[in-house]
């Protein structure tokens, strides 16, 4: 028999049978619309996660007070005071490559203006701190240098702290009051957005972090040193040469510090939403495994129904080796089917979590691909069985059966 006839014989048998047909495709059905939908949401994920890892600035490289461990055990990382002005300044003047330094100082604290108030994450950094974090100045400018060194009281407002304090005006040249000190307002930041962790990054004030230190929060340590280099080549590099000039600096001791880049940063960000796309990946998959055996169990009842059909066609010529096409054509059909209709149905979830839950979802075409690649197999594979089992039968036997 010629193909053609084959794939008619094939289509011919499953439109017989259109109700259990579709019921048995449910399993790939259900599968593949799965993995599509899971994909598409993993990789909505990951590219906003890249989004705002860029919206972070570019090359950036973090030190971070306390170490993951000491002397065996785990010590306060992200909390000691370990940093020291003097780390963030040996960094600028001996560490290559670098483009940009900004100690950090972070605390949250009551702010008051124009007879409103608001509680805010006040940062202390340098001039250099919008350039490192890639954010624009919309209106008036940032702090200079000079007034880093002379302490000068002077702010950079993020879009919701103005938002809050100075509706529908201007804030440059207005008062802001810290803790009661009064500080100019020099500048208005672009907006940011949200953070990788969930913060309003436009929920901010910026001031000198000798400020900070010296007029604020009295501290004589930094929470955090901010870092650019000047290539995403030497990420690798710089990290390295900080982590040895500050172990330089100890001169001996255990290590009281954490150097992160960028992407190790990101990495820790997407791990948990990672080991959920593989968790719902494996039920996935578990299914489309069901919906293979699915297939194979109808396709072996249905070899049993038309047995004297199988007999009649071997008694009259047609050889084992047709049988057994038409048959495996039978369950390929079934799977691409349920493969197709579950791209649609993986495309549509995929669309309606977007639109009304506001996930995160990019539908990548290599994944439809190997949807349509991995029906296919799943058909070859649980079809071919049942198709050898009917392309065996000896046609008297076949004839004899009732």
């Amino acid at each position: 028999m010629r193909f053609t006839n084959i794939f008619l014989v094939a289509l011919r048998a499953l439109r017989r049978n259109t109700m259990r047909s579709i019921l048995t495709a449910l399993g790939i059905i259900i599968g593949i619309g799965a993995v599509i939908t899971i994909v598409s949401m993993g990789n909505g994920a990951k590219a906003r996660v890249e989004a705002q890892v860029a919206a972070l600035g570019q090359n950036i490289i973090t030190v971070y007070p306390g170490s993951f461990s000491s002397g065996g055990m785990r010590s306060g990382f992200g909390f000691s005071q370990t940093l020291t002005t003097e780390d963030a300044d040996a960094i600028a003047a001996e560490v290559q490559d670098i483009d940009g330094v900004s100690p950090e100082v972070r605390d949250r604290n009551q702010v008051l203006a124009n007879g409103l108030n608001w509680n805010t994450q006040v940062n202390g950094e340098s001039p250099d701190y919008p350039y490192i974090k890639n954010w624009n100045i919309v209106q008036g400018a940032m702090f200079t240098d000079q007034d880093v060194k002379s302490l000068a009281k002077v702010a950079v407002l993020g879009k919701t702290v103005v938002d809050q304090l100075f509706p529908n005006e201007d804030p440059v040249g207005q008062t802001l009051r810290i803790r009661n000190l009064p500080f100019r307002i020099v500048g208005v930041l672009d907006v940011k957005g949200f953070s990788l962790f969930g913060s309003d990054q436009d929920d901010v004030v910026i001031i000198p972090y000798t400020s900070h230190m010296k007029r604020v929060s009295r501290r004589t340590s930094i929470s955090s040193i901010l870092v650019q280099a000047t290539e995403p080549e030497k990420l690798d590099l710089v990290k390295q040469r900080i982590e040895d000039l500050l172990t330089q600096r100890r001169k001996g001791r255990e290590p009281d510090f954490t150097v992160r880049t960028q992407e190790e940063i990101a990495n820790v960000a997407t791990e948990q939403s990672k080991t959920m796309t593989l968790l719902l990946g494996g039920i996935a998959i578990v299914s489309l495994v069901v919906g293979g055996i699915g297939v194979m169990n109808i396709m072996l009842v249905s070899v049993t129904e038309r047995t004297r059909e199988i007999g009649i066609r071997l008694a009259i010529g047609a050889h084992g080796r047709d049988v057994l096409l038409q048959f495996l054509i039978e369950a390929i059909l079934l799977t691409v089917l349920g493969g197709v209709l579950g791209i649609l149905c993986g495309i549509g979830a995929s669309e309606f979590a977007s639109y009304y839950f506001g996930l995160p979802t990019l539908i990548s075409p290599l994944s439809i691909v190997l949807a349509v690649a991995v029906s296919t197999v799943i058909g070859i594979f649980f079809g071919f069985y049942p198709a050898k089992k009917a392309a065996e039968l000896d046609p008297i036997d076949a004839l004899r059966y009732e």
